[in-house]
């Protein structure tokens, strides 16, 4: 039995998320009338106190929409240079928006005011236009490190003072919010625009959600049909994205158990030089001198342990829905004996 800690991309729709797929109400949701379509965004619009949202189906799309939304070409991007927006999609930010970006080095992807206001540009003809700010919460390449909404509030309140709008990249945002135990309806009153994935943690096959104002979704749903995003029938998908919501967030907080039991059993072997502090779904450890990254995933997928590099010293194992607690135990079992 093969154990996949590659991504929490990687889960199956359960029986009854299925059943609740293939009883959805569809329609053209090009035309706006797939109903299910319309109760997900209006579902998630609430949840977060924002005006509108728009199904899309992957989390890329949505932030390269919001992207686009929120500059004009010749305009910059300010982001953690860790950002999935900056290093995994693409290079959709040139492409799609033929925006340029300014990078920032927070600590393990997190930014701060302070961080932030220097790297803003003044108005002069030689520099690109600082124009949105864009935060990820979890950070992926910071080891699910979560933002708290007092950093976001203090982030906001230079944004608004500088005029710049202001996206979240949240892929795993409920992992957050479990993690931190902050109020999704909190959330809207600081995001110009929110991106919302349901294919991660939450364990929907396919999809996200962009929120934001009812002027800004009009907008992006031009920008979607644009990218090929208008789907037809889509109530079949997202009523995973519904079911999901409403039954597979507070078990969110098992995922993290067992990545904290992970991270604890790595500590203990030789071939780990540190783990990262472990506050949601994800483990990150380097691996210790005179061993390659390659060769302990390579033992550990002999063992049926699958996970992946993200660096010639650094591996990460997600924890997620398909994960269960004798996994973990079994796991727990491989890395202690493990013999590279």
């Amino acid at each position: 039995m093969k154990i996949d800690f590659r991504s929490d991309t990687v889960t199956k729709p359960t029986p009854e998320m299925l059943a609740a797929m293939m009883s959805a109400k569809v329609g053209d949701d090009v035309y706006g009338e797939d109903e299910t379509v319309n109760e997900l965004e209006h579902k998630l619009a609430s949840m977060f106190h924002m005006e509108a949202g728009l199904f899309c189906p992957s989390g890329t799309m949505t932030n390269q929409i919001a992207i686009k939304c929120f500059t004009q070409p010749m305009d910059e991007v300010i982001c953690d240079q860790t950002a999935h927006v900056y290093r995994y999609e693409g290079g959709g930010i040139a492409y799609n928006s033929m925006a340029s970006v300014r990078l920032l080095h927070g600590q393990r992807g997190i930014l701060t005011p302070e961080m932030i206001e220097p790297e803003v540009n003044e108005e002069n003809i030689h520099y690109p236009k600082s124009s949105l700010v864009v935060l990820e919460n979890t950070v992926n390449k910071g080891g699910g490190k979560c933002y708290t909404l007092d950093q976001i509030a203090a982030i906001h309140h230079l944004c608004a003072v500088k005029g710049i709008k202001l996206h979240l990249d949240g892929a795993r945002l409920f992992n957050a919010l479990v993690a931190t135990v902050d109020k999704a309806s909190d959330y809207g009153q600081y995001f110009d625009g929110i991106s919302i994935c349901l294919s991660k943690g939450l364990g929907a096959p396919v999809g996200s959600v962009l929120l934001g104002s009812v002027a800004m979704i009009k907008q992006a749903k031009r920008v979607r049909k644009v990218l090929g995003g208008g789907m037809r029938q889509a109530g079949f998908l997202a009523a995973a994205g519904i079911y999901a919501l409403d039954h597979h967030v507070q078990r969110l907080a098992e995922d993290h158990q067992h990545a904290k039991a992970l991270a604890a059993a790595l500590t203990e072997t030789n071939y780990v030089e540190s783990v990262m502090p472990v506050e949601t779904n994800i483990v990150l450890f380097d691996v210790a001198k005179g061993f390659k990254a390659g060769e302990v995933v390579h033992a550990l997928g002999k063992k049926g342990i699958l996970c992946n590099t993200t660096s010639n010293k650094t591996i990460r194992l997600v924890t997620h829905l398909d994960i269960s607690a004798a996994m973990i135990d079994q796991t727990i079992g491989v890395i202690g004996k493990l013999a590279i």
